[in-house]
């Protein structure tokens, strides 16, 4: 066996699993519903940090106590910041928990998780308050003031046929950063099939089946005593 047949076979022994679509399904789902449960914490965290917005109610409903209010675009750009370093960091992780399927698996499963993730943070953070806003829009006296919880107007989700929900505006923005992550990390590894391999040198280049070939005699000493002749 040649060095780089034998390098060739404990590659795919130690490195090369093969491919089984449902086990790669299987695994682009699990990161998708981990990412989807993340999505909370990140919605609180844009609650905390959105601003809310002074409102006034009338006999209409409820109008800005101000001509143009800063809260609503504040809410807007907070969104963007965090969901873009969210998927930042999803890209990250993925890429060192899931070595086994860097590639478009990791790739597919960064993605799409982090599009999940970004409308359920925009829900869980827009409700934050939104029932006490309901309650006083519903209750409140003519000219009393309160404030409207933090909600997204560069972004939202729209229904394809009724069915199936495509988020625009900034709620593209965790799966953009996580987009470009995962890339420049693929482009940036030293290794041509993205997962970590063994070096070469590691390796002997003389077969374990192949014997070392004999010694040579060492050729005489020139002082060397000749033996006798008969």
């Amino acid at each position: 066996m040649s060095a780089s047949a034998a390098y060739q076979s404990s590659l795919e022994l130690r490195f090369d699993e093969p491919r089984r679509p449902l086990r790669a399904v299987a695994t682009v789902l699990g990161a998708v519903l981990a990412l989807a449960v993340l999505g909370a914490p990140l919605g609180l965290l844009w609650a905390a940090l959105a601003p809310d917005t002074p409102v006034l109610k009338t006999a209409e409903g409820a109008i800005y106590a101000e001509p143009q209010p800063e809260q609503p675009i504040a809410a807007d750009g907070w969104f963007s910041l965090l969901g873009l370093a969210f998927g930042l960091l999803v890209a990250l992780a993925l890429w060192f928990l899931l070595r086994r399927r860097r590639g478009p698996v990791g790739l597919l499963a960064a993605v799409l998780g982090s599009l999940v993730a970004a409308p359920v943070a925009w829900q869980v953070g827009r409700r934050i308050g939104l029932a006490t806003f309901d309650r006083l829009l519903a209750t409140a006296p003519a000219g009393q003031a309160f404030s409207k919880p933090a909600d997204l107007r560069a972004g939202g989700v729209d229904w394809l046929l009724g069915v199936l929900p495509v988020p625009h505006g900034n709620l593209l923005l965790p799966a953009f950063g996580a987009a470009v992550m995962y890339t420049l990390l693929a482009g940036w590894s030293r290794w041509p099939g993205l997962r970590p391999e063994p070096d070469p040198a590691e390796f002997s280049w003389v077969s374990v089946g192949t014997p070392a070939p004999p010694a040579a005699p060492e050729p005489p000493a020139p002082d060397a005593t000749e033996p006798p002749r008969g």
